[in-house]
C-alpha cells in the first residue's frame, strides 16, 4: 500500500537488493510529501516563531500553531492541551518531574507494568529517590501476554497508574479505557505511552478518559525530534514549567518571572519548529490514506506474518498473534545479534536486542529478542522474503 510514495525503497540497494523494512516500531519511513516539505519551508518560510513582528515570522508561527491543532484533531483534543516535545520520552519524563512531583508523597504508590518501555520506567525510579513512594508492577501472563493482576493491583489504591497502550515488544493492547474507568473510581491519573498506538488506531482521548497521553512524530511519517503530549487542561494549567527560559514567560524581573499558560509555559527557548511543521504534512498524509484503513491493512498484513513465522523450524513467539504486526522471536539458540546480521545481508532490516524493555526480558528468561515490526507500506512480498531467510537461518542450526 503505497510503498511508491517512499523514495528510500527505490534509492536504498545494499548488496545489490531491494529494502525489506521491517523496524517500524523504532522509526518509520518518510514519504516524498514529507522530505519535500522540509525545503520548502526552509526556502519559504524559516523565521523564528512568535518573537518576529515581521511577517516571515507570522507565517511561519502560523504554520507552527496550525500543527498544534492538527495534532489536537488526530486525536480528539483541544490545541491548548497539546504540548510539544523531542519525543515520547522527554514528554514521560515531562509529566514525571512536574506533575507527579507535584502530588507524589512517599506513602503513595506508582502502578507500572512489566512491558513498559524503559521511558516509562526510568524516570519514576529517579523520583523515587527523592520522594521514597513505591512503585508495584502489573504482571504479565505468559499465555497470552495480557497484563494479569491489575485489579488486585488497583485495591493498594495507587496514586498514578501509567501504561503502554501498546507493548513494542510483544504488540500486545491494553485496554486503557477500561483500566481508566477502574482508576476513576480510587481517584487515581493515567499516563499512557502511545507511541506504537497512534500510527495504527484512531486515538480519542475523551473518549478514553487518561489524563496525559504521548507519541512521537518519527514513529509515524514524520521527523525525528517531535514529541506530542496532551494533557487535560486543567492539569496541565496547574502544572509547573519543567524548563525556564526565553518565550515560556510573561514577565521576568530580578526576583520574579510570570510564566505563561499552557502549553506554551512548557516550550522554553526556540523550539524545533521547522521539524514541527514537517510533521503537519505526515498527519496530512496519514489522514488521506484513512486510519481505519491502515488499521485494517496492517491487521490482514499481521495475521499473514504470523502464519508465516509459526512455520519456521524452532521459532518462538513472544506474544500473541496481534493487530498492529510487531513480533518478538527467538530461533533455537542463535543469538538475536546473528540473526538481524544474517537478515542484514538480504538488505532485510528487523531489530534485535532488549527493545529498551529489559524488564520484560528478565520476566520473559531471555537477554534479548529479534523483532519484525511492520507499517502499511510493508507487503506480503516483505514477509515472504524475511520468512524465507528465517528458514534458511534455522536449517543452518
Amino acid at each position: 500500500m503505497n510503498k511508491k510514495d517512499f523514495p528510500i525503497f527505490k534509492n536504498t540497494k545494499f548488496y545489490g537488493k531491494n529494502l525489506v523494512y521491517l523496524d517500524n516500531a523504532a522509526t518509520t519511513q518518510k514519504p516524498q510529501i514529507v522530505i519535500d516539505e522540509f525545503s520548502r519551508f526552509y526556502e519559504n518560510f524559516n523565521a523564528n516563531v512568535y518573537r518576529g513582528i515581521y511577517r516571515l515570522s507570522e507565517e511561519a508561527t502560523s504554520m507552527y500553531e496550525g500543527v498544534r491543532e492538527k495534532s489536537a484533531k488526530f486525536i480528539n483534543a483541544k490545541s491548548n492541551e497539546i504540548v510539544f516535545t523531542r519525543n515520547t520520552t522527554e514528554s514521560l519524563n515531562l509529566v514525571v518531574y512536574t506533575f507527579a512531583k507535584s502530588i507524589l508523597k512517599k506513602t503513595d504508590t506508582v502502578l507500572l507494568s512489566l512491558m513498559e518501555h524503559h521511558s516509562n520506567i526510568v524516570p519514576w525510579q529517579i523520583l523515587q529517590k527523592e520522594i521514597g513512594f513505591s512503585i508495584k508492577y502489573i504482571d504479565i501472563n505468559k499465555e497470552n501476554f495480557s497484563l494479569e493482576n491489575v485489579d488486585s493491583l488497583l485495591e493498594i489504591k495507587p496514586k498514578i497508574i501509567s501504561l503502554t497502550y501498546i507493548s513494542n515488544v510483544l504488540g500486545t493492547r491494553n485496554d486503557i479505557k477500561d483500566i481508566v474507568k477502574k482508576a476513576r473510581k480510587i481517584n487515581a491519573f493515567v499516563i499512557v505511552d502511545a507511541a506504537q498506538a497512534a500510527p495504527h488506531i484512531q486515538i480519542d482521548v475523551k473518549s478514553l478518559d487518561c489524563d496525559f497521553l504521548t507519541f512521537s512524530a518519527h514513529k509515524m511519517l514524520g521527523p525525528t525530534g517531535v514529541g506530542i503530549l496532551y494533557g487535560k487542561e486543567e492539569l496541565l494549567d496547574k502544572m509547573p514549567p519543567l524548563l525556564g527560559g526565553g518565550e515560556m514567560i510573561i514577565s521576568v524581573d530580578k526576583n520574579k518571572s510570570v510564566y505563561k499558560n499552557a502549553p506554551f509555559k512548557f516550550e522554553a527557548g526556540t523550539v524545533n519548529f521547522a521539524d514541527t511543521i514537517v510533521f503537519g504534512k505526515s498527519i496530512d498524509y496519514i489522514n488521506k490514506v484513512g486510519m481505519n484503513k491502515i488499521s485494517l491493512y496492517i491487521k490482514e498484513l499481521s495475521f499473514y506474518l504470523y502464519e508465516n513465522l509459526v512455520k519456521i523450524n524452532g521459532i518462538k513467539i513472544y506474544g500473541a498473534k496481534n493487530d498492529f504486526g510487531i513480533y518478538s522471536f527467538s530461533i533455537k539458540n542463535i543469538h538475536p545479534h546473528d540473526i538481524a546480521t544474517f537478515l542484514d545481508e538480504e538488505n532485510i532490516a528487523i531489530r534485535a536486542g532488549h527493545h529498551c524493555a529489559q524488564p520484560l526480558m528478565k520476566e520473559l528468561s531471555v537477554y534479548a529478542l529479534s523483532r519484525i515490526s511492520l507499517y502499511f507500506y510493508n507487503t506480503q512480498e516483505d514477509i515472504d522474503k524475511v520468512s524465507l531467510s528465517l528458514s534458511k537461518i534455522s536449517d543452518l542450526f
